[in-house]
């Protein structure tokens, strides 16, 4: 059965070294997490597999790391200064702090009471202090979303690759958003990681494309695992659209704390690119330059087909790289009973996505020969460029496998006393899901690994 509740998940990932609350020694800090040794290796590796399938596997696709610190006027003709708020509410009696949109039945989800401020904006960005003096004048924000550095780099990409439309450019990083109340773990908090492609087409064509990237979106998240049965495509009403979008899906992932937004993908239209334009006009910035024509418009891109210059259109897929994080873990999850009360917590973890691909287990702990021969085994498997091989020296065979089902090890080699004795060498290879064990020449491993993970 997959995990029904977020503790069973928190449990498994603190006791196995996935994710750790911040600060956990002063008592933490509420709505940030850090990585933890495995963590880390199964978030590289989802973003790896993100940039492989928009980047490294298509041709209209460029890829870009902007800065976290961001210039006000971005975010201010972007909107968000104005726009990028929750409403926010105070319990009077409690004196705690909630969304307003949060609140049901106008009760305090705290202490229950009716007796609410009325629900007021509140901005979730971060400002904070540029250079040495702190004047209140000088300042700058974390970025809200990793979508602004893209278009503002808009033109210099166009001018460095000369792309013709429809491309992307795609990002990873972070991002901050002041929560009012980060909650569910690892879902909503201050600070996440973004994995965002800006998809540029001609006007006219944008809604063609939304619906495509739609697809394309859904159609990468099975790969990773996710079932069809724990994924739905949420139309967002235009009542409740962000102030950028004319149109957005979501999809949405059933949560152990219920069905909820994984990732977005909007028709943000010519909105950014033409208010960065507006601004920039209104700076006198020079024009840009082009084969001796002036583009009045300044990220704008020259249509080859009229010879005008356009500002494109944009489709966004959005996604949450800590959300995709905690979807994986909660659809790979599953704890099985293998009768006489004997229950196995395994991570069906895709195995690209596995954090361990390997662990060697000697069936004797600290045997000189055995242990010589995992070395060795190691080392070489270490040279096939799969990803991560732990060498598990515990003794206790039986305890090794269950740790390794639990982080997600798709495959563990045992070596043994046969091992040292035969000719040609052997070792035991055991398939996590399947449980089957078989014996492979220790020659042959290279080969098979290289066929099974690549």
């Amino acid at each position: 059965m997959v995990a029904k509740t977020m503790d069973q998940l928190v449990s498994l990932c603190k006791r196995r070294g996935f994710i750790f609350q911040n600060s956990d020694v002063y008592g933490g800090l509420q709505g940030v997490y850090d990585y933890g040794p495995l963590g880390v290796e199964l978030k590289n590796n989802l973003k790896a597999a993100w940039w492989r399938a928009m980047v490294y596997e298509r041709d209209d696709i460029e890829g870009l790391d902007a800065a976290i610190l961001t210039n006000r006027k971005v975010l201010k003709y972007s909107g968000h200064e104005d726009t990028f708020s929750d409403p926010m509410t105070d319990c009077k009696k409690c004196k705690q702090r909630f969304r307003a949109d949060h609140i049901k039945d106008g009760k305090c989800p705290n202490c229950g009471s009716t007796d609410l401020t009325e629900p007021r904006p509140f901005n979730l960005m971060f400002k904070t202090a540029v250079g040495p003096i702190d004047d209140g004048e000088t300042f700058g924000y974390l970025r809200p979303e990793t979508a602004q550095a893209i278009f503002t780099q808009f033109r210099n990409v166009v001018d460095s690759t000369s792309r013709k439309l429809p491309f992307g450019i795609a990002q990873i990083g972070k991002s901050f958003r002041n929560e009012i109340t980060p909650r569910n773990f690892i879902f909503r908090v201050r600070e996440f990681e973004q994995m965002e492609l800006e998809y540029f087409v001609k006007p006219g064509e944008d809604e063609e494309w939304h619906e495509y990237w739609k697809d394309e979106r859904v159609k990468w998240w099975y790969e990773q695992g996710l079932s069809s049965d724990r994924l739905t495509i949420y139309t967002t009403p235009k009542e409740d659209l962000a102030h950028y979008s004319k149109a957005t899906y979501d999809i949405e992932y059933q949560f152990p704390h219920g069905m909820e937004e994984l990732e977005g993908i909007a028709n943000r239209t010519d909105y950014d690119l033409g208010n960065h334009t507006k601004a920039q006009d209104e700076f006198n910035i020079t024009a840009h330059v082009h084969e001796n024509k002036e583009s009045t418009q300044k990220l704008a891109i020259l249509d080859d087909d009229n010879k005008t210059w356009i500002v494109p259109y944009v489709v966004e897929p959005s996604a949450g790289l800590d959300r995709g994080v905690l979807a994986v873990l909660t659809e790979a999850y599953e704890e099985e009973d293998l009768g006489d009360g004997n229950i196995r917590t395994v991570l069906k973890l895709k195995k690209h996505l596995a954090p361990i691909k390997v662990a060697i287990i000697p069936l004797k702990k600290n045997h000189d020969g055995i242990m010589d021969k995992c070395n060795e085994i190691k080392q070489k498997l270490l040279k096939l460029g799969i990803g991560r091989v732990a060498l598990e020296n515990t003794g206790n065979i039986g305890k090794a496998y269950r740790r390794h089902d639990e982080v997600g090890t798709p495959l563990c080699i045992t070596v043994d006393f046969e091992t040292l004795e035969q000719s040609p060498e052997s070792v035991t290879i055991r398939d996590r899901d399947t449980l089957a064990q078989k014996r492979i020449n220790t020659a042959d491993l290279p080969s098979f690994l290289r066929e099974y993970f690549l």
